[in-house]
């Protein structure tokens, strides 16, 4: 499973407004696509395309 760090609208959709990854029950996601979903999070986020904290 790949998800594109560059794919901000996907990104926000699985975060909350302080900027948290949703966890898995709320998502919906598999365990392996949830450890996608924060391994693209976190690159987004390093490359200072998403913020580390929320408004």
């Amino acid at each position: 499973m790949y998800i594109d760090y560059k794919d901000l609208e996907l990104l926000k959709k699985l975060t909350n407004r302080q900027g948290k990854i949703i966890s898995r029950r709320k998502s919906g996601c598999t365990a392996v696509s949830q450890h996608a979903v924060a391994k693209a999070v976190k690159r987004a986020r390093f490359m200072a395309l998403m913020p580390y904290v929320g408004e």
